[in-house]
């Protein structure tokens, strides 16, 4: 069995020095790739550090909402030579964020417009974070060129109407640890209207540890445990989604065969 976390944060300060720990804590839960996701100057050149360092680890970088204020001419040059390496997979994550409000609104949506103007331009797929923004997220999206260059809707907190506007963009849908807490039932639901070749899992770690280890620190090796309340929620087998979504990881990532 072979899991992938589509969205994790092994590059954040929690790991720092031990991450050779938490690959082989993965590996031996099945967990066997991870996508590194940045926000940032710092944790974007922290996911390219781990995809260069470790063979199955991959790069995502972008710049978040809560960052939006702080990006630059000399940020995005930065961000098209980080997107230019090999083990780069996606851009992300980026978005908006109108919980925090962190940046500006107006701010977060003109840095979210750019960053999927150069996702057009550069044809990579982007991880899309979205929290109380849906109706935005989604209007700026589909203005976009997203079904051309394909996205995902990471750690996806929306009932099933809003999974399937998302889909109808061509949309990814990825579940994190949320899917497994009792208090989920938007999750609950719209995970079951999710096709099997959209549907994706991840741990959003250090953050959002799933059961049956909420409330403790989170790591990517608990990608399973998200993948088994999945399994449930849908009626299917564990060994099942994993192969699914292993093999939409690679879809969407454009890793190429499914088989390595």
């Amino acid at each position: 069995m072979q899991i992938f976390d589509s969205h994790t944060h092994l590059n954040d300060e929690p790991y720092a020095g031990q991450e050779a720990e938490y690959v082989q804590n993965a590996a031996d839960l099945g967990v066997t790739e991870m996508a590194i996701v940045g926000s940032d100057t710092n944790l974007n050149a922290g996911a390219v550090r781990l995809s260069q360092q470790f063979k199955n680890l991959y790069a995502i970088v972008g710049w978040h909402p809560e960052s939006a204020k702080d990006y630059t001419p000399t940020a995005e040059k930065l961000l098209l030579e980080q997107l230019a390496l090999d083990k780069t997979v996606a851009m992300g994550e980026i978005g908006l964020d109108y919980h925090w409000d962190t940046s500006p609104r107006d701010v977060q949506r003109t840095v979210f417009k750019r960053q999927l103007e150069l996702a057009a331009e550069l044809n990579i797929p982007v991880s899309i974070h979205s929290r109380d923004a849906f109706e935005d997220t989604y209007n700026i999206l589909a203005a976009s060129k997203i079904r051309d260059f394909g996205g995902i809707m990471h750690s996806f907190t929306g009932n099933a109407e809003w999974a399937r506007k998302f889909l109808d963009l061509g949309m990814y849908i990825s579940y994190s640890g949320i899917v497994s807490f009792k208090n989920a039932p938007e999750e609950h639901e719209s995970v079951q209207v999710i096709p099997e070749d959209r549907l994706l899992v991840e741990t959003d770690a250090p953050y959002l540890t799933p059961e049956p280890h909420r409330g403790r620190p989170n790591q990517p090796g608990y990608t399973r445990f998200v993948a088994e309340a999945v399994a449930k929620f849908r009626g299917d087998s564990l060994e099942h989604i994993a192969a699914i979504t292993h093999a939409n990881a690679h879809r969407i990532f454009r890793l190429g065969d499914d088989n390595d």
